[in-house]
């Protein structure tokens, strides 16, 4: 019974070791508690990572849980459903299945969102249903090969190389194997600087890679040699967190070192490595950063001392169901008003202006004007009073997504994705938000630019 109880000890001990310190366990549950809270609002569309976030905390609300667990699954076999029924194992019938499935107009692979969402299933517990399981997997890999464009070494991911190594990640988690040529896709990128976008971090990108090669290796996967890069590969994307960690201890931003810290999680380095201490340390100072669930569910995980390859080890055992819901909190009103510049940029065009296609930019600089708005709005309350303000020559859409709203057309210029290119929010002289549109909250006299960039 003894040597039991030590074998017991032994196995949850990395996990306590890199959770956040004892002392500020209550401000942690606090936040699973309001992450609790908005996946209970059913105008809320379910997301996976919140699902995930849930099961790897330290506390539940199963009933709960499992009520948010239905939800998912009614979106995905919705999603999925003529192919549950009618899909061949074959890659032809699934192509097929595919084309009926998405339609027509040949939507982008779902990798990243059916990679979560196969991730929390194998979280569940007790175990659901594997056969639709086993098909979603096939579909992951179907994706994985849809996702992709040109050749290994010229080609780029369609979605973008997070989704792509969250997918490798899903399917290393239940323990299948993933073609060689798809692996060295993403070595090549990692090897080459090739996953960041313009302006843009890294980190978070690195990080879900860094977690997939862990798993490859640790699950024996692969082969000997190609184990060998992996592991090269990892330690380069964790020697250059460390070395790009910030004064403010953070890895990238506040919003990406949550997936940084995943990294030294899985690699048994949270107690090695002085920049994760500091790191934890910066998080838990600003834990009221996390104020939508997608952040919140980001940032849970690693305040838990958990990663996703967590996953891959769970239990199913008696959990503490002593979590309870907290409501959104309502944002207090700050009184007065402020005054920020609203800029639109987009590159410099490549041809004489009455020449340019249609949504080509005509000019680098298309707006410039002060926006009054009360103070403490978001970012995209700015944007709705700078449409209603003289001369009306601003306007803009969002597309919602299970993140919140995305920016996806400004002055009627949208941002194609199968052109690799987005809205980048970002403060003057340039510095990347890091944040959506709703949640970002200026301050009087800030500069806000709207650059339309390729990734």
């Amino acid at each position: 019974m003894w040597l039991l109880l030590v074998l017991l000890q032994a196995a949850v001990l990395p996990a306590q070791l890199c959770e956040a310190p004892k002392e500020t366990a209550a401000a942690v549950k606090v936040l699973s508690a309001r992450l609790l809270g908005l996946a209970a609002d059913p105008a809320r569309d379910p997301d996976p990572s919140v699902y995930l976030a849930l099961r790897l905390a330290g506390d539940h609300d199963l009933r709960g849980e499992e009520r948010y667990l239905r939800r998912l699954q009614d979106v995905f076999q919705h999603r999925y459903n003529r192919s549950l029924q009618t899909a061949s194992w074959s890659q032809g019938h699934l192509q097929r299945d595919a084309e009926d499935s998405t339609g027509a107009e040949a939507e982008l692979p779902e990798t990243g969102r059916l990679a979560l969402y196969l991730l929390g299933l194998r979280a569940t517990c007790p175990p659901p249903d594997p056969s639709p399981q086993r098909l979603l997997v096939t579909w992951l890999k179907y994706y994985l090969e849809e996702d992709w464009a040109g050749s290994r070494h010229h080609g780029s991911p369609l979605t973008s190389y997070y989704q792509y190594s969250l997918g490798v990640l899903a399917l290393c988690v239940h323990r299948k194997r993933v073609r060689e040529e798809v692996i060295r896709r993403l070595l090549d990128a990692e090897h080459h600087g090739k996953l960041g976008h313009a302006g843009g971090s890294a980190v978070d990108t690195e990080a879900v890679l860094a977690l997939a090669f862990t798993c490859l290796e640790r699950e024996r996967l692969v082969g000997e040699k190609l184990a060998t890069r992996l592991r090269a590969a990892r330690r380069a994307v964790r020697r250059r967190m460390v070395e790009a960690q910030g004064p403010d201890g953070f890895f990238g931003n506040i919003y990406s070192t949550p997936w940084a810290m995943q990294v030294f999680i899985a690699s048994h380095m949270c107690r090695k490595e002085p920049a994760y201490g500091r790191a934890m340390a910066a998080l838990l100072e600003n834990l009221d950063a996390f104020t939508t669930a997608a952040t919140m569910a980001q940032a849970l995980p690693a305040l838990h001392g958990r990663s996703y390859l967590d996953i891959g080890s769970m239990r199913c055992r008696e959990e503490p169901d002593t979590l309870t819901a907290i409501g959104p909190k309502l944002l207090t009103e700050t009184p007065g008003n402020m005054t920020v510049r609203l800029v639109v940029e987009c590159p410099q065009p490549q041809c004489p202006q009455p020449q340019c296609p249609q949504h080509q930019c005509p000019q680098h600089q298309l707006y410039d004007r002060l926006v009054p708005a009360p103070a403490g709005t978001s970012l995209l309350d700015v944007l709705k009073v700078a449409t209603a303000q003289e001369p009306h020559d601003f306007t803009f859409d969002t597309q919602e997504t299970p993140q919140g709203p995305f920016l996806s057309t400004v002055l009627g210029m949208e941002a194609q994705h199968k052109k690799r290119h987005y809205w980048q929010l970002l403060t003057h002289p340039g510095t990347s938000l890091q944040m959506g549109v709703a949640e970002y909250r200026p301050h009087d006299g800030e500069t806000l630019i709207l650059r339309l960039s390729e990734w």
